[in-house]
C-alpha cells in the first residue's frame, strides 16, 4: 500500500476524520500515551486495534548478533504485548471492538534462515488465541492474519539469501493484505475467524499445516529452504 503523509491523508480524508502520531512499539509509555491521545481525538472509542509493527533478520541464526534477535523480539512480540494491554481498557469501554494481529505463515512451521521472526510470529499466534479466549468476557475479539510472503522491502532486500522465497515467489502486495484487514475491521465479531491466511497460496498452506504429519511438513520446509 502506498505511504502517505498526514497533511495529504488529512486532505483526503478531511482533517477530523484523521490522527496521526509517532510511537515506539516497544516502548510500554509511548503506547499508553498515544492510545490516550488517540481515544481522546475519536470521541472515546477504540473500535479496532491493528499490531502491525514488524522487522526480520533473514540469515543463519548463528551469523545473526544478539542484539539483532533481542530488537526482533522487542518490535514484533513485545510491541504486540504491549499494545494490546494499553489497549484493553478502551476496547472494552467499545462494543463490537477487535484485535487484530500481523502474524505470518512463518508461524505454522519455523523458517530456516528466518529463526526468531518465525519464532516471534508463533508467539503472537499463540498470544492471539489465548486472548480471544480470554477476553471474550469482555465483548472483545483477537484475531490475526497470516500472509506469506509479501511485496515489501522486508521480504525483497533480502529476496537473494531465501531460497524458499525463490521457491515460491512472491505473490501477495501490501494492498492485499489491507484489503482483508478492512474486511476483518467490518465483519461482526462472531462471524471473525481467529486465524485467516491471506491468499491461496498461503490458504494452502495452512490447510496443510492441519492435516500433514509432522514429519512430511519439516522435510517440505527443509527442501524448500534448501537445507
Amino acid at each position: 500500500m502506498r505511504r502517505v503523509g498526514v497533511l495529504e491523508l488529512q486532505r483526503h480524508l478531511g482533517q477530523s476524520n484523521t490522527h496521526a502520531g509517532r510511537l515506539n512499539v516497544s516502548n510500554a509509555s509511548e503506547w499508553a500515551l498515544q492510545l490516550a491521545s488517540f481515544v481522546l481525538a475519536s470521541g472515546g472509542r477504540l473500535d479496532v486495534l491493528v499490531n502491525n509493527a514488524g522487522v526480520s533478520v533473514t540469515s543463519l541464526f548463528e551469523e545473526v548478533p544478539l542484539a539483532s534477535h533481542y530488537r526482533l523480539i522487542d518490535i514484533n512480540l513485545k510491541g504486540v504485548i504491549n499494545g494490546c494491554h494499553h489497549a484493553l481498557p478502551y476496547l472494552k469501554l467499545t462494543p463490537g471492538s477487535r484485535v487484530i494481529n500481523l502474524c505470518s505463515a512463518s508461524a505454522l512451521y519455523g523458517q530456516p534462515m528466518l529463526s526468531t521472526y518465525s519464532a516471534a510470529k508463533a508467539a503472537v499466534r499463540s498470544l492471539t488465541e489465548s486472548l480471544d479466549i480470554e477476553w471474550r468476557r469482555h465483548g472483545v475479539r483477537v484475531v490475526d492474519v497470516l500472509p506469506l510472503f509479501v511485496n515489501t522491502a522486508m521480504v525483497t532486500n533480502d529476496v537473494h539469501k531465501m531460497k524458499t522465497v525463490q521457491f515460491l515467489g512472491i505473490r501477495l502486495s501490501a494492498d492485499d493484505v489491507a484489503r482483508c484487514i478492512w474486511r476483518m475491521a467490518q465483519r461482526p465479531n462472531f462471524r471473525l475467524p481467529v486465524h485467516t491466511p491471506v491468499g491461496l497460496q498461503t490458504s494452502a498452506f495452512y490447510a496443510l499445516s492441519k492435516w500433514s504429519p509432522e514429519w512430511m511438513t519439516r522435510f517440505v520446509t527443509a527442501r524448500m529452504a534448501g537445507f
